[in-house]
């Protein structure tokens, strides 16, 4: 098997029309209407005699799931979300559906993450028509729903119990042609919602009244000083982690910078409301603040940080809170190993392993037993206005992709 080397012989125009393809579908979310893309990659697929399961909770939301049999039932799951963020067409140069000038191929979606989905495709291709069966069993998951983290997508897909994969890779953009980088970690979150009282005046005379905003703006100053003071101690495994994730953002945004954001928890408040009229003292007032958590850190530690915190202030309570614990993959695990030799073989170039600064899909995956890191080549232009991709970065994923499956195979040969 010359998987590899098979996929370098794929024609640039095959990359352009399966990506403008998938760029052409409409795939905004909100609304997330992601049907007439998954109905496109099922005709794709069937055309190809691969196997596909199609799972729709919300039937204008439906997920796909490709299977291409392998010699061993080891399974290699690549996946990715079909929804984008929603464009204001006024404000593009180039077609946000699809446009293709020169090396770049513009189009919301391009590289987060229709691009990493078209080298998915190429990839599924060159396996189908290869005149030997892979080595593993690989399996690709398209999901809908990602953009707005609604359950009609991958969360769907894991309660229905549809996958029974050995480890699994996100196409998530994580990498340019300059630099590579693979997220084996992912950050855990608090969002609380606190709502304070105070007691309604005339705004002529204040002092007659109890400002509820006032109230709540001190609590969340105090928060914001006592919160990222906190230094979070880590585990073995996730010690080198946040060292590598430190040395990964220093160079856009200081190595102070990139110390508080993953040693310490961050605070940001996200809304503010309150009041009714200039000219009254607010008797109500609410804010929504997000607190962010390195990979392993547990929140209930933090939590308990918090309530003491709110303590001090009575007017001030917690009217609604979620969380989420940071998940990650060690380094020493075979997917993080057999990624990084792969990137260092096609690309001569080393792999960055970190967190990422937020979470995603790819959270719901490692809480399911499955070992996930989020990789794919693409530009910087996610969510911007003229987003694109490259050809050259298309081809490399496609490369790794495929050198991957080679390398979990244990196969030397395989290339």
């Amino acid at each position: 098997m010359h998987l590899t080397a098979s996929v370098r012989s794929v024609p640039d125009d095959t990359y352009f029309q399966t990506l403008l393809s998938l760029l052409s579908i409409d795939t905004q979310n909100p609304p997330g209407g992601t049907r007439a893309a998954i109905d496109w990659l099922e005709i794709w697929f069937t055309d190809r005699n691969i196997e596909t399961r199609r799972l729709a909770v919300d039937e204008a939301k439906p997920n796909l799931l490709a299977t291409i049999p392998g010699e061993s039932e080891y399974t290699l799951l690549y996946q990715g979300h079909v929804d984008t963020v929603p464009f204001d067409d006024s404000q593009w140069s180039y077609d946000p559906l699809g446009e293709g000038v020169d090396n770049r191929i513009y189009g919301r979606g391009a590289t987060d993450m229709k691009g990493a989905l078209a080298s998915m495709l190429v990839l599924a291709d060159t396996l189908a028509t290869l005149d030997s069966t892979p080595p593993i069993t690989v399996q690709f998951l398209f999901v809908s729903d990602e953009e707005t983290a609604g359950q009609a997508g991958l969360p769907s897909v894991l309660d229905a119990d549809m996958l029974r994969a050995d480890a699994s890779v996100i196409g998530e953009t994580t990498s340019t042609i300059d630099r590579y980088s693979v997220t084996v970690a992912d950050r855990g979150s608090i969002w609380l919602t606190l709502a304070a009282e105070g007691t309604a005046a005339h705004g002529s005379r204040p002092m007659i009244g109890d400002n509820a905003i006032d109230r709540l703006c001190e609590v969340l100053a105090a928060l914001n000083q006592r919160l990222p003071d906190r230094t979070f101690q880590f585990s073995p495994d996730v010690e080198p982690i946040i060292g590598e994730s430190v040395e990964y953002y220093a160079d856009s945004i200081g190595r102070e910078a990139a110390a508080e954001l993953f040693e310490h928890p961050t605070v940001n408040v996200g809304t503010i409301e309150g009041g009714t009229a200039v000219n009254s003292v607010p008797e109500q007032a609410r804010a929504r603040v997000d607190i962010r958590l390195s990979p392993g850190v547990g929140t209930q530690a933090v939590l308990s940080d918090i309530r003491e915190c709110l303590s001090e202030f009575p007017a001030v309570s917690i009217a609604d809170v979620s969380w989420s614990t940071g998940t990650y993959e060690p380094l020493s695990s075979p997917l993080v190993s057999a990624l990084q030799s792969t990137v260092s073989a096609v690309t001569g170039k080393s792999l960055h392993a970190r967190s990422a600064t937020g979470g995603g899909d790819v959270k719901k995956l490692r809480n399911a037993g499955i070992p996930t890191v989020e990789f794919g080549v693409g530009t910087d232009t996610v969510h911007g206005v003229d987003e694109y991709t490259t050809i050259e970065a298309l081809r490399k994923n496609t490369e790794i992709y495929a050198g991957l499956v080679a390398e979990l195979c244990g196969d030397p040969h395989a290339n």
